[in-house]
């Protein structure tokens, strides 16, 4: 038996993340009826996840560095940050009862940094407000007609539409509803779609059996991350990392997982170089270590002099051979300087966040599709990418307000 056709007196947006979310606001608050579908069986899993270990909603660092932070597409995102920007989603935030606070290196959290009873009184309000909200619907698509397609706990339903929000997500974390499955269904309708890529990714480094073995999920802290970008200029960063059963991972690897994905994609690997004593000079290192090692083993002598054990004594090992460990300078020298060979990134179900998606280039302003009229764009399913911090969901916000803004605008002038 074919599908009923149901006709929306206003909006439909699909997806329940924080842009899906904000995207329904903004539209109710500009007057039209709203009904937001979740593929899940309640709405925000992602955001609960992310806020798991604290919920780190934005950032408080000033413009022009905050929009700096999205790369290739800062000077789009920063036209969405100055409508809706950090202070506004803090402002936002304390109308739901939630007061924030400026963390270390300026991360934002709410005071009791928790995500549930912030998303708990949006979709109060946003219920409150008339915002009407259908769970357990997956978008499949559109049909013949141009109606959005869901499949349900009772069968497929078809819904008619003047506008649509689209906030799908990207393909990271794909138990929590981001599986990437609109991509085809979207590309279909002559929309370009950039491929999906792992974003805030751990890397493949191929160790050997017995690295892996002893030392996974031991914490490199601090160290500072060499890496020369595609005309051979050279940057640092320093912060924390982890050794994986695989590689490595943590949010210095993560801030650096485009310009390596970008290398590994271009040359077919990336060398990161990691300095494992940032607090000495190789001069001081080559002086330490030069002295008599008085029948001492290489490992207690690395412990005394320099204070290297444990994970950063076995990575020196890992890299050099048998000849070069007994070279002292050559040991100084990798320690300042120690080179990983990154083969690849981590699948993209395991990453934080996803690159590619629909391209801005696709869009008009107001971020509707030039191909699709009346269907618009939002949130991270956009060609976009950011380091975590704050600043994935900030954009994530912003792109949903202007979305629902617009669609809300667009059906009101027709």
């Amino acid at each position: 038996m074919p599908a009923t056709v149901d006709t929306l007196p206003g909006l439909a947006v699909v997806g329940g993340g924080p842009a899906g979310l904000m995207a329904a606001e903004a539209a109710r608050a500009a007057g039209c009826e709203v009904d937001l579908f979740e593929a899940k069986g309640s709405v925000g899993r992602k955001f609960l996840i992310a806020g798991k270990g604290g919920l780190n909603l934005t950032h408080a660092e000033p413009m022009p560095g905050f929009a700096a932070r999205y790369g290739a597409r800062q000077a789009e995102v920063a036209a969405w940050l100055r409508e809706f920007g950090a202070d506004d989603l803090r402002q936002w935030a304390r109308g739901l009862g939630v007061e924030t606070y400026v963390g270390s290196s300026d991360r934002v959290f709410p005071l009791d940094r928790k995500a549930a009873p912030l998303l708990r009184g949006w979709v109060r309000r946003l219920k409150d407000q008339g915002v009407r909200f259908h769970v357990q619907h997956r978008w499949l698509g559109w049909d013949a007609d141009g109606a959005l397609r869901f499949a349900t706990p009772g069968g497929e339903r078809r819904i008619r539409t003047r506008a649509t929000v689209l906030a799908l997500g990207g393909g990271s974390w794909p138990q929590l509803g981001s599986d990437g499955a609109w991509v085809e269904a979207v590309a279909d309708r002559g929309v370009d779609v950039a491929p999906l890529l792992p974003s805030n990714c751990g890397f493949d480094a191929g160790w050997s059996a017995h690295f892996a073995e002893r030392h996974a999920g031991a914490p490199l802290k601090p160290v500072v991350a060499y890496w020369r970008d595609a005309g051979g200029g050279e940057h640092s960063l320093q912060g924390e990392c982890v050794v994986s059963a695989d590689g490595i991972e943590g949010s210095l690897v993560y801030a650096l997982s485009v310009p390596l994905r970008e290398a590994i994609a271009r040359d077919g690997h990336a060398t990161l170089w990691l300095d494992l004593v940032a607090g000495r000079s190789l001069e001081r290192l080559r002086s330490e270590l030069g002295k008599p090692r008085q029948g001492r083993s290489l490992s207690e002598h690395l412990r005394r002099q320099a204070g290297v054990g444990g994970v950063k004594a076995a990575l020196l090992r890992e890299v050099l051979g048998p000849g070069d460990l007994a070279d002292m300078d050559r040991v100084a020298a990798t320690l300042k300087r120690l080179p990983l060979r990154l083969l690849r990134p981590r699948p993209l179900a395991e990453a934080i966040s996803s690159g590619g998606g629909v391209r801005l280039e696709a869009l008009d302003s107001a971020l509707m599709g030039t191909t699709l009229p009346g269907v618009f764009f939002a949130g991270e399913m956009l060609d976009w990418e950011a380091p975590t911090g704050g600043y994935l969901l900030t954009a994530c916000f912003a792109s949903g307000r202007r979305a629902g803004l617009a669609a809300a605008a667009r059906l009101q002038s027709v």
